[in-house]
């Protein structure tokens, strides 16, 4: 059940009616949100019936474990436990491939035990609310990845009904994410990027290049689409997510490109791989480099156990562990105040940024040697690249650069209009969408890791 499917939005209806009639009381609200988490789960394979809740129960199980013993064997025991289980489904996953990964469950059941062990957050004993929160049905497919223990928190609360600006700003988050994914990012994917990543000798080294800069302006709307109409469906559902992107390609380094990029992924790596790698400790910063691009080629091999994901996480690991290599030589001498210097630093981070998504796009490493070679001949020409093509391509990077004060100023602005009038125009957002493309929606690009 894709989240820009109508199909979606039916379920998301019913269920906000059902759950708001029956919060009240606790149990009853509870019950909806994992009834629907199941019955979303179904709809990709009746196998996730038995498989979700059972691996649920396990760690659900273990957070007791955690609650209540303090040996330090004890709970390294039970970490382990928790570990092994679900590395064993994500690895089991990814080596048999699925109508639906779980990676983004298993790095969301992870936060649960990992931040029990380590003192970090607060556990539960209501069996009920634990199932729900690990496995609420907007995060499914591709995140945000939301803490459980923040979940918890937020579903074992007195009862507390959605404010209109907060629906307001749901309906509002929804109508932007179909216009990213639906006629941004599908646009970009259909009408040039598909073609040149497929068959790119047919293409000049312009158009290559175009399809390269295409291909990272879908990506993130696409993905950004997505996690607008997740954070959305949550606000609905009175549940807040945590953001996961803020403005990426205007990022000043590789660094900092991660802290805006899928930032709930990154935060991941940070808080749960990184710091847990040993010699960070070390004076000797060769451990502190050697355990960035560690990560980095740990998170590549999570999109997939190919050779371009591994060359795209060595790529990007690389490049964080030279940049905390010149930071540690240049110190504080790093920084420059020349009014083109931060400009600058955007503009090539995202030269690198584009680089390493051939990797992360093509099929395979041919492919790549492929789109490398043909941006390298340095042909030229625009056929394939329609008026409206370009078009869209300007309205995405005007969108990606939008300011952020605006983007709120949009949000409370439309909060304020009345429930009818904001159904109205994401209704009219909808069919004008459907006039213009008139294809269908794409399955998310992240819906496969």
């Amino acid at each position: 059940m894709p989240l820009s499917g109508a199909p979606y939005f039916v379920f998301l209806a019913a269920i906000f009616l059902l759950y708001w009639t029956l919060a009240r009381v606790r149990l009853l609200g509870l019950a909806v949100l994992l009834l629907a988490n199941y019955f979303f789960y179904t709809r990709w394979g009746i196998q996730y019936l038995y498989l979700i809740p059972a691996a649920s129960t396990c760690d659900f199980l273990i957070g007791l474990g955690l609650q209540r013993f303090r040996h330090p064997v004890a709970r390294r025991v039970l970490v382990a436990l928790s570990l092994t289980l679900n590395l064993g489904i994500l690895v089991w996953f990814k080596w048999n491939p699925a109508t639906l990964a779980l990676s983004f469950y298993v790095f969301q059941s992870l936060t649960y035990t990992l931040d029990l062990y380590k003192g970090y957050g607060k556990g539960t004993s209501s069996y009920l609310a634990h199932l729900t929160a690990v496995s609420f049905f907007p995060t499914v497919v591709a995140g945000p990845i939301t803490r459980v223990c923040e979940l918890l928190a937020q579903l074992e609360r007195r009862f507390v009904p959605v404010a209109p600006a907060e629906s307001g700003r749901a309906i509002f988050l929804i109508g932007l994410g179909l216009i990213k994914k639906l006629l941004i990012a599908d646009c970009l994917a259909q009408n040039l990027v598909d073609r040149v990543f497929d068959l790119p000798r047919l293409y000049t080294g312009f158009e290559t290049l175009i399809a390269v800069y295409g291909y990272a302006l879908q990506l993130y709307y696409d993905f950004s689409g997505y996690t607008d109409i997740a954070i959305g469906s949550a606000l609905l559902l009175g549940l807040k997510l945590p953001e996961n992107f803020n403005m990426p390609y205007a990022a000043v380094s590789v660094a900092d490109f991660w802290r805006r990029w899928h930032m709930s992924f990154s935060n991941w790596l940070r808080d749960y791989l990184y710091f847990s790698l040993p010699g960070l400790r070390s004076r000797l910063k060769i451990f502190t480099w050697f355990n960035l691009t560690l990560t980095m080629f740990l998170g590549g091999l999570w999109h997939g156990l190919t050779w371009n994901f591994a060359i795209w996480g060595l790529l990007h690991g690389a490049a964080l562990a030279a940049t905390s290599a010149w930071q540690t030589w240049r110190g504080r001498s790093a920084v420059s105040n020349h009014w083109w210097t931060r400009p600058a630093k955007a503009f090539l981070t995202a030269q690198f940024v584009c680089f390493t998504w051939i990797f992360f796009r093509a099929p395979n490493l041919v492919d790549a040697r492929a789109i490398l070679g043909r941006i390298g001949s340095l042909t030229f020409s625009t056929e394939n690249i329609s008026p409206m093509l370009a078009g869209v391509m300007a309205l995405a990077l005007i969108g990606h650069y939008f300011p952020k004060d605006w983007f709120r100023l949009a949000q409370e602005w439309f909060s304020l209009v009345p429930f009818y009038a904001q159904a109205a125009a994401v209704t009219g957002v909808v069919v004008a969408i459907e006039l213009l493309m008139g294809r269908g929606s794409a399955p998310f690009v992240y819906s496969r890791f």
